[in-house]
């Protein structure tokens, strides 16, 4: 029995994926969004993931790409971020749905009692707990976008599928939404559509027939292919959608609309609002006080029509996957459409990097030293640092960045030999960075970081008020570590101007140099704020100052 009524106002999207994996789901979760977000309704975003972890905070990056951090502390899988780019929105922890999660909930109920002396069973008991958060968390919204990870057919997903199929059965047809996306490879320059036949086949084994194919391909599909699936999928003509390779991702929602998929929707949902035209929509802004007035079309143009070029190094141990490091790229893709600057990336593996393979930094415009944890990698990240600072290269860093910036500082400035961090380091004889006091003791290490949003109050006069137009700001933060209050003193002695501390003055949240191009550290991580009408203050400014000083070079 289900335990929770639907939902009265609510409409479903459900979107699964076929054939193979990273084909671009939450791209395509995001794009419809942003297609039905002019109508004025409230949208929700769930993300279902079959891994048996509670959320994807202790898996490394190169096990499942970056760990996306909400404004509520949420460590949540990375399409979050997809969402809160496209929309500029922002999503909560509750909408992540991980079979860890309703697996806990279920033990927990079972112990409890709550079961009454049932069975408890994969069937009904874990497909309801589904269908309940799911009911829940949508209730208020007219919207609910639910993307299940994975690809159809693994068995980890086979409960959330059978969920969503009990869904439509207790909700209607006219107000659940199936679609499924799929590859649509091409060889000797013909679409072969068999991949998709099979996989739409798992899908109704699962009781699911799609209403829309979205078709991941290399280009458009030709029309002969396209009624193929159409015919042999059961889906009509009209609602087979091209997904072809793009420049960039933001321009995915105006190739559905290109295609109607948002007319699709509004009649597949019997949606009565006005569906506008998002290439009109002017609402951009670079900065917080500084608007652009530029619609998402001609951010687009921007991006693709840059009008100057520089390179970024970006200098870690995640190089290896890129995606490690989306919301650092994607942040950096959002001062591409604003600045219309193309932007090379050098991607320098510190775990690898010695004094002389600092060369490699002498033909970049500017360095971000992004956050991570543990030893590997940090003597490099901090000859990097050393190498920015005392050659007037522009440095952003972040968490992790800002941290081993003072560090290095400490060393070579300082006079504090083997200064360090404990992270690195447990005894130290110059703890510049250490453990957070109050976090000592704990040893479960889902539940040990200083996670989510933050305020932070700034000192005016430095680069960073400047930038951010205002003495109170707030960004996101997942990290155990802080600044050494002992040190504080001779840090500022020495040079390093702390321009923003914690509202309650014990914690450094920003630093910066006085004399330099541009060198500046922040605890937190503003990529994960940055959106793609409005981009992150910090990484722009950052970018103004790479293409200055590679104008005064030339």
């Amino acid at each position: 029995m289900v335990s929770f009524n639907p939902p009265t106002n609510t409409k479903f999207i459900f979107i699964t994926g076929g054939v193979l994996s990273g084909l671009g789901k939450g791209i395509v979760s995001a794009s419809v969004g942003r297609l039905i977000k002019s109508t004025g309704l409230s949208i929700i975003f769930i993300k279902c993931d079959g891994y048996l972890n509670i959320d994807p905070g202790t898996m490394r990056p190169t096990e499942h790409g970056e760990v996306f951090v909400q404004e509520d502390g949420g460590e949540v899988d990375m399409d979050f971020g997809h969402y809160e780019r496209f929309l500029d929105i922002n999503t909560k922890s509750s909408w992540n749905l991980t079979m860890g999660k309703i697996f806990n909930q279920i033990l927990t109920n079972e112990r409890k009692g709550k079961y009454l002396g049932q069975t408890v069973q994969l069937i009904p008991q874990t497909t309801n707990e589904i269908k309940n958060k799911i009911y829940k968390l949508s209730e208020k919204a007219n919207i609910a976008v639910i993307e299940i990870g994975g690809t159809v057919g693994d068995i980890e997903i086979m409960l959330f599928l059978e969920a969503i199929r009990q869904i439509k059965n207790e909700y209607g047809s006219k107000n659940c939404l199936f679609m499924h996306l799929s590859f649509v490879p091409v060889l000797n320059g013909e679409h072969k559509t068999k991949p998709t036949q099979h996989s739409v086949r798992e899908l109704l084994k699962a009781g699911i027939q799609p209403d829309i194919i979205i078709c991941r391909t290399s280009e458009a599909v030709a029309r002969r292919a396209k009624e193929k699936i159409a015919y042999f999928c059961n889906v009509l003509f009209e609602n087979i959608i091209d997904d072809p390779d793009a420049e960039t991702v933001y321009e995915v929602p105006l190739v559905f609309k290109s295609q109607g998929l948002d007319k699709i929707i509004k009649n597949n949902l019997d949606l009565k609002n006005t569906l506008e035209d998002i290439t009109q929509i002017k609402q951009a802004s670079i900065t917080n006080n500084k608007s652009s007035n530029l619609s998402w079309a001609e951010l687009i143009k921007n991006y693709k029509n840059p009008q100057q070029e520089i390179t970024i190094a970006i200098c870690g141990k995640y190089t290896s996957l890129h995606d490690s490091y989306i919301s650092i790229l994607e942040a950096l893709n959002h001062c591409r459409a604003h600045l219309s600057v193309k932007i090379n990336l050098k991607w320098i593996d510190t775990s690898n990097l010695n004094q002389q393979l600092t060369e490699s930094l002498k033909e970049v415009n500017g360095v971000i030293v992004p956050g991570g944890f543990g030893t590997r990698g940090v003597e490099g990240k901090i000859i990097v640092i050393k190498y920015a600072r005392e050659n007037n290269l522009p440095f952003l860093g972040l968490c992790y960045g800002m941290q081993l910036a003072i560090v290095e500082f400490g060393r070579n400035v300082c006079g504090l030999n083997n200064a360090n961090s404990t992270e690195i380091d447990a005894q130290t004889e110059h703890p510049v960075i250490d453990i957070l006091q109050d976090q000592k003791e704990i040893t479960e290490k889902g539940g040990t970081m200083r996670l989510g949003k933050f305020p932070a109050v700034l000192k005016e006069g430095t680069k960073v008020y400047e930038i951010y137009g205002q003495e109170q700001i707030s960004e996101r933060h997942r990290h155990r570590y802080e600044v050494n209050p002992k040190y504080l003193k001779l840090l500022e002695e020495k040079g390093i101007i702390f321009s923003g501390v914690s509202s309650d003055k014990k914690l450094v949240e920003f630093i910066e140099l006085q004399n330099h191009p541009f060198f500046i550290g922040t605890q937190a991580h503003p990529e994960f704020k940055s959106r793609f009408e409005n981009p992150a203050p910090l990484f722009v400014e950052f970018i103004k100052s790479c293409i200055k000083i590679k104008k005064e070079k030339a």
